[in-house]
């Protein structure tokens, strides 16, 4: 996986977007303007995702390459380090879920007003 691949497939879900708010290597990628990824441009070597704390501990407990999330609140964020242990579908879904954790969060008069109802995990 590469750079350009991953965004591409993050700015595939509905109402992405990306900015970098922190400096100008950190890619941030946004569903109504709240954080769901963020990646090194220069170094892709990890990104950090959020995730549902039950999962983000199984997660953690079964891949070494899942850690808690770096420099993040680690009872929601992982950090997922690109060492090719993890393939790239699997990557993708846990975006998914990053992605959905955030949707699910907002609510529902944001969620009506953006058009995101429901997400494939409600």
């Amino acid at each position: 996986m590469n750079i350009e691949s991953y965004r591409e497939y993050c700015l595939s879900l509905p109402l992405t977007g990306e900015k970098t708010p922190f400096d100008q290597v950190t890619l941030v990628f946004t569903v109504v303007d709240k954080m769901f990824a963020l990646a090194n441009m220069d170094k892709f070597e990890s990104i950090n995702l959020k995730c549902d704390p039950e999962k983000a501990i199984q997660f953690r407990e079964e891949y070494p390459a899942i850690i808690p999330g770096w420099h993040m609140n680690k009872k929601h964020w992982n950090t997922v380090i690109l060492d090719g242990s993890l393939n790239d579908d699997f990557i993708y879904e846990l975006t998914k879920h990053s992605y959905d954790c955030v949707v699910n969060s907002l609510p529902k008069k944001v969620k009506m007003k953006s058009k995101i109802l429901q997400t494939d995990n409600e």
